[in-house]
């Protein structure tokens, strides 16, 4: 299908207030600040977080561990204060790809949002996949072919009710989550303070086994590798995040709920994954043979791990329960911000003109129709050759939301550029301004792109060739559709003083509560 340039609809109207109800491609705006919240709640706080977490223990040690986390929740910051002073100006449905091409590159823009919206929607398969092995926990000799279609048609559905729907359902869904996290962390405290079978353990495990651990080689270099392993690990973690910058487009009143739901997201985040971390490497060892379970339900969860060291039985099921939930939430987060993503392509001219279609709800239903669709991949898991090609797609969106981050800075920088250009003024017609900038954004691109090149790096101390393109698949993928657009269109860098800061900025001073009326 061809894809054209066309002119933006910010020339095309003369006007600057975004529209945000009725038909073709005009969103609703009914999405408040707490909906915001939980959206990139919900797709960040799932089964990585709740299984994942142990294996990172296990590679780095508890204080390497925690190190990584916190390292890599400065990057996210620098990436969460740039998104917010661009949606605060310009909310935008699907953000990244629009502002990379208005502001950088269409070339850019192109690619960013197509590998981030891929990466959603295989993603979306994975966590059908997930709520079907995790209910085996239950019943193994459930067929998880019924479990997949049950939940596809279910959340296909829960993506075609109003967004304020939409938005309240997922706040009850990651809510759950939250309250587990918090409900968890009391209950490492008190097993920490000696309340389990082992005693009072304090930091008794920072030193036995040790702050660190050796991973793949031995010594001080083991070391190291492991703090990185995790470092990757961590990226991964904590990406979803960002999904708050996706529902701009739909917030009521952006100046004020876009940069607070924001900054509320990132601390609220860092906070629950630093503090459980903490609190992982106080109540189990690194060593525990049991956090390198490669089981996809509760019996891998390192709180069920520490729960069975303190003696308590009841808790597996609990968890598993929360796992369906997690695992629920994120797959209606996917399928969200993959159709988001697809409406912001469209728009630009990226994609064809009818995933910018919505209904008299303002649901770009064509959007989440293919976005949907991919999700359909989950059944190759009913085959065993189906499985590997599922796991090869799988590692594409692994690395595609540090790409997504990379670019958002760089989007800063060219958005930036553009404001000084046209006389835009940062200190008086901004709603929001970031600090230290463009500090800030240098070093969210740099570290976003050191992790990206060396998340596979693994495979150069024990060679495979398979592992290498499963590692770097993304990154190929990427500059592959980077290169070919560039190619065909030979669009040139964006200038600053050309760059569209426009289309989608909202005058206050004729529509105080930023409704695009």
């Amino acid at each position: 299908m061809a894809i054209s340039f066309r002119k933006s609809s910010g020339e095309e109207s003369g006007g600057d207030i975004a529209p945000a109800t009725g038909r073709n491609g005009e969103l609703q705006r009914g999405l408040s600040g707490r909906h915001l919240n939980f959206i990139a709640i919900g797709g960040a706080i799932g089964t990585g977080f709740f299984i994942g977490s142990g294996a990172a223990l296990a590679k780095a040690g508890p204080v390497g561990c925690l190190i990584a986390f916190v390292f890599v929740g400065t990057i996210l910051w620098t990436v969460m204060v740039s998104l917010s002073e661009m949606a605060t100006y310009l909310p935008t449905a699907g953000a990244f790809s629009a502002y990379a091409t208005r502001f950088v590159d269409p070339s850019l823009g192109f690619a960013l949002g197509w590998l981030y919206w891929f990466s959603w929607a295989i993603t979306f398969a994975l966590s059908l996949t997930a709520a079907g092995l995790t209910i085996q926990y239950w019943n193994a000799d459930f067929n998880i072919g019924i479990i997949i279609a049950i939940f596809w048609v279910v959340f296909t559905a829960v993506n075609f009710l109003p967004v304020r729907i939409y938005g309240e359902l997922e706040m009850w869904l990651s809510s759950l989550k939250v309250i587990t996290i918090v409900g968890w962390a009391i209950f490492a405290i008190c097993m920490a303070s000696g309340t389990g079978q082992e005693g009072r353990l304090a930091f008794k495990y920072w030193t036995d086994p040790g702050p660190f651990a050796e991973h793949l080689v031995p010594g001080n270099t083991g070391k190291f590798v492991g703090f990185w392993a995790v470092l990757i690990q961590a990226s991964l973690s904590y990406q979803g995040a960002e999904l708050v910058g996706v529902g701009a487009g739909e917030a009521r009143n952006p100046r004020k709920t876009v940069p607070r739901a924001i900054l509320t997201t990132f601390w609220g985040i860092l906070i629950m994954f630093v503090s459980c971390i903490f609190l992982l490497g106080l109540v189990v060892p690194a060593n525990d043979p049991a956090l390198l379970s490669e089981s996809s339900n509760a019996s891998a969860s390192p709180l069920v791990i520490a729960a069975t060291r303190a003696g308590v039985k009841a808790l597996p099921d609990i968890i598993n329960a929360v796992l369906l939930t997690a695992v629920l939430s994120a797959a209606n987060s996917n399928v969200y911000s993959g159709s988001r993503t697809l409406v912001a392509l469209a728009d630009e001219g990226q994609a064809p003109r009818i995933f910018t279609r919505t209904d008299a709800r303002g649901i770009p239903w064509a959007s989440v129709c293919l976005t949907s669709a991919v999700g359909l991949l989950a059944f190759l898991n009913l085959s065993a050759a189906g499985g590997r090609v599922f796991n090869w797609l799988l590692n594409i969106s692994g690395v595609a939301g540090l790409i997504t981050w990379a670019g958002t800075c760089w989007s800063f920088l060219g958005f930036r550029r553009a404001a000084l250009a046209q006389g835009l003024s940062r200190e008086t017609d901004l709603p929001y301004r970031s600090p230290w900038q463009p500090w800030t954004a240098y070093y969210g691109i740099f570290f976003c792109s050191l992790i990206t090149l060396t998340q596979g790096f693994t495979v150069f101390m024990r060679w495979s060739t398979s592992d290498f393109f499963g590692a770097y698949i993304s990154l190929i993928l990427f500059v592959l559709l980077w290169a070919g657009h560039k190619a065909v269109y030979r669009s040139p860098m964006v200038d600053p003083r050309e760059a569209d800061i426009v289309k989608g900025r909202i005058d206050y001073s004729r529509d105080p509560m930023g409704m695009g009326i």
